[in-house]
């Protein structure tokens, strides 16, 4: 997908705001977006205070978030696979269904308030992360039940299509039987549907009446051909029917397993149509469905997010909470030239990570382990589903 854009990949990041968080935002805006350098999309990304316990707290909670991070993703993702099944792979009408509040992802981020109504900041960090997954755990089990029961009825209609497509060594017989092809209601006879190579009529025709005793003769006539099988009817007595059917079995005629019953063809007719009609009743419900939980799902994880981003930076920076949180949104092939900015405008925040050379340029070191540690605050979100 060309775009100037790497789409709906986002970086959370928070520095210390020093008593005002407007002048450092705008600082940082100013170095990445236009109307100055044209590196990024940056955004605004306010988070309210919460209650802050000890800091053994932060550190057991911290933890857990990562954990709840990864599920959430883990769960927003299962939710689009749902729907590239069910828009047949159409991604651009994927991300049309990829709505959150009424608005695009993008526009969501550019324009996100904490839910002080849903997750009041009064409450702990720790009650406010336990509703965010108790949330996303209970969308994930009802899509996991709705998309199995789904597939199972989507399953039982594609094995009732096969039987109605292929070639006629496969495909259900009865739509070519007509009553008057077929030996009923008889004591001894029975009428049997043979698929015949279309190269192998001749010997079908001579050879027939001599595959087993008791054929009728001259009772084989051809009911339906496409391109590969020509599909034959041949009369025998019943007690011959199985020496009949191997004898086949070895000529490469395949014997169809089919009995001409007028009822039995009219429930398969009615099954294959309620079948339908039920997969097409489910797969609305479950666009519906789709569609409303990954806005929810997808407004949790934002606010995990914003969890993460506050709890990291009490750690990180200390208290009183003094930080200024953005979302920056790279423009392509931009990555490494807004790393050398955010490392020229950060660097001396963290001096075990970074050093400076003579020339006062921003240096990692070579030797440290965790290449996303860096001096301010940083998560990311990567939202692309073009890539997957």
């Amino acid at each position: 997908m060309s775009s100037k854009h790497r789409h709906d990949t986002y970086w959370f990041i928070s520095v210390p705001a020093e008593g005002n968080k407007s002048v450092v935002f705008e600082n940082l805006k100013s170095k990445l977006s236009a109307p100055g350098p044209d590196y990024a999309e940056v955004y605004q990304f306010i988070i309210p205070e919460f209650k802050i316990g000890t800091l053994d707290a932060l550190v057991v909670i911290s933890d857990e978030l990562i954990k709840y991070d990864q599920s959430f993703e883990s769960t927003a993702f299962k939710i689009v696979d749902i729907l590239r099944t069910l828009l047949q792979g159409d991604l651009d009408q994927v991300a049309a269904n990829l709505i959150v509040n009424d608005k695009s992802v993008e526009q969501f981020l550019k324009t996100f308030q904490w839910d002080t109504m849903k997750f009041r900041a009064e409450k702990s960090l720790q009650e406010i992360a336990q509703i965010l997954n108790k949330e996303v755990a209970s969308i994930d089990n009802i899509m996991k039940n709705k998309s199995g029961h789904y597939n199972q009825i989507k399953g039982n209609l594609q094995a009732l299509e096969r039987k109605q497509t292929g070639n006629l060594a496969v495909r259900n017989v009865a739509e070519f039987a007509k009553k008057e092809y077929f030996i009923l209601d008889s004591e001894y006879l029975e009428t049997l549907v043979v698929a015949v190579p279309k190269n192998r009529y001749k010997d079908w025709n001579s050879k027939y009446e001599t595959l087993a005793s008791m054929i009728v003769p001259r009772s084989s006539q051809k009911i339906a051909e496409d391109n590969d099988y020509g599909l034959f009817t041949v009369t025998l007595f019943k007690r011959v029917s199985d020496e009949f059917a191997n004898k086949c079995r070895e000529e490469k005629f395949v014997v169809r397993d089919f009995k001409y019953d007028e009822n039995d063809m009219e429930n398969q007719r009615k099954e294959f149509e309620e079948v339908g009609a039920v997969e097409k009743e489910l797969a609305v419900e479950l666009l519906r469905l789709a569609t409303a939980n990954f806005g929810e799902v997808f407004t949790s994880w934002i606010h995990l997010k914003a969890l993460r981003v506050y709890v990291e930076s009490v750690l990180r920076y200390g208290l009183p909470p003094d930080f200024m949180s953005a979302v920056i949104r790279p423009k392509f092939k931009m990555d490494k030239k807004i790393r050398e900015i955010l490392n020229n405008l950060y660097g001396k925040l963290d001096g075990l990570a970074y050093g400076r050379d003579e020339n006062e340029n921003i240096e990692e070191y070579q030797n440290f382990i965790d290449k996303d540690y860096y001096p301010y605050v940083y998560f990311h979100l990567e939202f692309d589903i073009y890539k997957r």
